[in-house]
């Protein structure tokens, strides 16, 4: 994955052909910090100072840096692959939620 964390924060890396360099850019946040560099050094020093600026913005807005997470998804999937996934719930004993999880939980730690 294209992904790097910096100071516990995880920033999702593309590079940019047009200005050909690298772009990060933090997810998780209550807002928009991003960041360029040239290589993966560049990236880590320019990613702890997009970092520090955003947190002390929030800071001084009073502001919560992060945003929150219901634990609801809604998603819309074909009417054939959500049968076949109630279905292999159902003979595997569990329940649709479940099975999601893991499929998830599965695709993210891959």
């Amino acid at each position: 994955m294209n992904k790097l964390n910096i100071n516990g924060i995880n920033a999702v890396i593309s590079f940019d052909a047009d200005i050909n360099l690298f772009r990060g850019e933090f997810v998780g946040l209550n807002g928009y910090a991003d960041f360029y560099a040239a290589d993966v050094a560049g990236l880590k020093k320019e990613g702890e100072i997009s970092l520090k600026v955003f947190l002390e913005a929030c800071e001084a807005d009073k502001v919560n840096p992060y945003k929150s997470y219901s634990g609801k998804l809604i998603t819309r999937i074909t009417p054939d692959l959500h049968a076949l996934a109630a279905e292999t719930a159902k003979a595997q004993g569990m329940s649709l939620n479940a099975l999601i999880e893991r499929a998830l939980q599965h695709e993210i730690a891959a």
